[in-house]
């Protein structure tokens, strides 16, 4: 999966890098997350590794599929974009691509996400502390997404980014057995 990542971030730096240069960030993010999802569908999956079909053929397709789920006409560039994944045997990135150029749209726009698991749901006021404490500490706008998880007893974790905040009562339990058997 690793390579992947690797062969699809150039690509998304590149969409990324054209499309806000030319005011066209939203487009871009559409048109990726459609196409992405055309390809991983596995009838589509099938028409990417048949030999017989071209590169071209199979381009043709996937802006045939894009352009008949949307109203306004693909552009030349979401085009040529699509040409030179499908000359390189890269169609298949899609998916990956999207997922990178969505971070890099959240990085533009100062948006993080924080994963929220808690005991109990969140009252509309907890969360809405929640977010503004999140908010100041990590001077971004964030987006929770929240999950319940009756095993935590109590309390809540919280993942934004590569910090992990255990304050669940399973948490503190563990924390003290770890003590008390040191």
């Amino acid at each position: 999966m690793a390579e992947l990542s690797t062969l699809a971030r150039p690509y998304a730096k590149a969409a990324f890098d054209y499309a806000k240069e030319h005011n066209a960030i939203k487009e871009w993010e559409s048109f990726l997350s459609a196409t992405s999802q055309v390809v991983s569908n596995e009838e589509f999956s099938a028409l990417l590794s048949n030999p017989a079909i071209s590169a071209t053929q199979r381009a043709t397709v996937l802006m045939d599929i894009y352009s008949d789920g949307v109203a306004v006409q693909s552009s030349v560039a979401l085009t040529n974009f699509i040409s030179q994944l499908s000359e390189h045997d890269r169609l298949a990135l899609l998916p990956e691509i999207h997922s990178y150029y969505s971070k890099l749209l959240s990085q533009e726009l100062n948006v993080i996400d924080a994963y929220v698991t808690s005991a109990y749901p969140l009252t509309e006021e907890q969360r809405k502390t929640l977010q503004e404490s999140l908010a100041i500490s990590t001077g971004s706008i964030v987006l929770l997404h929240e999950e319940v998880d009756p095993a935590l007893l109590g309390g809540a974790t919280i993942k934004v980014g590569d910090k992990f905040t255990d304050g669940s009562v399973r948490g503190k339990l563990k924390q003290l057995k770890t003590q008390l058997t040191a």
